[in-house]
């Protein structure tokens, strides 16, 4: 079978949840027996997320084969429990490229290039490219932006070629809208949604679906009126309410009779009964009442904390396991260079401190590292997080008062982390960088190796800078314990302090493959360790 599509875009405004909604329709379409791929079309010009900025884009979400895509491909493989590759996220600058250096080599015979139908092409072979090589029975496809930004209009014309090209019983459109809330009136108002609908129909797309996000309960007379102002039927209108649970909108929307719907637009039956018992359990958990932790999550982009979505959902994931809510303290790392700013870690019971590239903010880092060391705080360091780990040790207990990285300090004499310089990892994946997934060998009897019950694992990278091999046996002889290596013993992927109850730090980014109803085994062992020191404090 060939796969079937559904078209996910967005009106009104941005940031509405088409992510969300899109991964939660694949988990229960999936619980029906479908295999699932999602895809997210980016409509800006950037090549790809890895060079932008956290204050404007957010987290840099990193795939097994290296791509380095949209946040919303996180929520596509948490909800679904999916792997997703670089054929499911593609931006304009992409398509663009791929365009122009068509033309340059002569592939269209000196032909003038257009919009339409060159661009849109090469936007319809991405999309069906996904179904090609995933094999999937269905791939939603998600188109950022909202409809009638004008960067995305070369989308949404590629969208709607592809229903006249795949037919109508392969092809479905949702639409996903807000409905603002007047306080004046107290009205949940839908003319906004009247408007976003009436201008996807002027570009040729129908919706047959129409989500209605709201912050307030939606009444079937909204549906009613929705249904009748957009031309579609009431039962085709379904109403998400703004929820704290994030992980409950499956089982909400489910109760909706959406996948069947769309089901019934893709001429499919249900290949067995929709279970979600699993993710039943999993939000009656999180509703019960338990003990909350502290940990302080200290980096270098808080201001906006999608910069760190995956870590978040990590630390939830934990700690639903461990039977606690985890409370996160937001700490700014450049305003941890006073002697008496370190006092907000006094109460927390554990501390994060994740990725980023850069040297502001880096004193507070190294200086929260020593506190969680010298003070025994549950301490968990993700990439960068690990690098500063090893920078204060090789300063405070190697002596070497100058230990630095190159990254922040390019001529220090004392580099304990420099940037790689083996080809074999330089040029397999990336050009300067380590991106995707890589092997690391664990050692038994350390913290990492009781954590995930493994002599071998794979994790996800996304860094140029390693721990200096020049180094590591006076590290090693101070102790400083490297837990995980890469199998050909080069490289140093996890490291822990020796005599503390839990201080490790990794190379790579475990949060990537953390999922609501299976955390990260890493996550899982720190807030443990969180919540034993936390029953020991009270």
């Amino acid at each position: 079978m060939s796969s079937k599509y559904i078209f996910i875009t967005g009106g009104v405004l941005s940031s509405i949840g088409k992510g969300v909604t899109a991964a939660a329709v694949g988990r229960l379409l999936k619980a029906r027996g479908f295999s699932v791929a999602i895809q997210k079309l980016d409509p800006y010009i950037n090549v790809d997320p890895g060079m932008m900025s956290p204050y404007q884009h957010g987290e840099v979400f990193v795939l097994d084969d290296g791509s380095e895509t949209d946040l919303d491909l996180g929520h596509y493989e948490r909800f679904v429990d999916i792997r997703l590759s670089k054929v499911c996220n593609f931006t304009s600058g992409q398509v663009y490229a791929e365009v122009i250096q068509r033309e340059r080599r002569g592939d269209f015979l000196g032909g003038t290039i257009q919009v339409v139908p060159h661009i849109t092409n090469e936007i319809k072979r991405r999309v069906v490219l996904v179904g090609q090589e995933t094999g999937a029975d269905i791939v939603l496809v998600e188109v950022g932006g909202t409809v009638g930004d004008i960067e995305g209009l070369p989308f949404f014309e590629a969208i709607r070629q592809v229903r006249l090209d795949l037919g109508r019983e392969n092809t479905a459109y949702m639409h996903v809208t807000w409905l603002p809330h007047i306080g004046a009136t107290g009205e949940l108002k839908t003319k906004p949604t009247q408007h976003s609908v009436r201008e996807l129909r002027s570009i040729g797309i129908i919706p047959d679906v129409i989500v209605a996000r709201a912050d307030l309960p939606i009444g079937t007379d909204l549906q009613e009126k929705i249904a009748l102002f957009c031309d579609v039927k009431a039962s085709a209108v379904i109403p998400i309410v703004t929820t704290p649970i994030l992980y409950e909108i499956p089982l909400s929307i489910e109760k909706t009779g959406v996948a069947d719907l769309l089901l019934k637009l893709l001429d499919l039956e249900p290949k067995q009964q929709p279970d979600l018992q699993e993710w039943e359990n999993l939000i009656e958990k999180i509703k019960q009442r338990k003990p909350v932790v502290k940990v302080a999550l200290v980096g270098k982009y808080v201001e906006l904390r999608d910069a760190y979505i995956s870590v978040r959902e990590a630390l939830k994931h934990a700690a639903i396991a461990n039977d606690v809510v985890v409370e996160i303290v937001w700490v700014q790392s450049s305003d941890l260079d006073k002697d008496d700013s370190l006092e907000i870690l006094r109460q927390v019971d554990g501390i994060v401190v994740p990725g980023g590239f850069g040297s502001r903010g880096i004193d507070g880092m190294i200086r929260v590292a020593n506190y969680a060391r010298v003070n025994q705080v549950p301490y968990l360091g993700l990439s960068l997080g690990m690098q500063v780990m090893v920078i204060d040790f090789a300063r405070d207990v190697l002596q070497l008062e100058t230990a630095n990285s190159s990254e922040f300090d390019p001529s220090t004499p004392a580099p304990v982390i420099d940037q790689m310089t083996d080809p074999h990892y330089l040029t397999e994946k990336s050009g300067t960088m380590r991106l995707g997934l890589y092997p690391c060998q664990l050692q038994t009897g350390t913290i990492a190796h009781q954590a995930y019950q493994k002599d071998r694992v794979e994790e996800r990278h996304r860094n140029r800078f390693e721990v200096n091999n020049e180094y590591r046996p006076a590290l090693e002889q101070a102790g400083l314990i490297c837990s995980g290596i890469s199998p050909d013993g080069k490289l140093v992927e996890i490291i822990e302090i020796k005599d503390h109850p839990f201080m490790l730090g990794t190379q790579f980014h475990p949060e990537f493959l953390s999922r609501p109803n299976r955390p990260h085994p890493l996550f899982d062992a720190f807030i443990r360790a969180v919540n034993q020191k936390a029953e020991i404090d009270q």
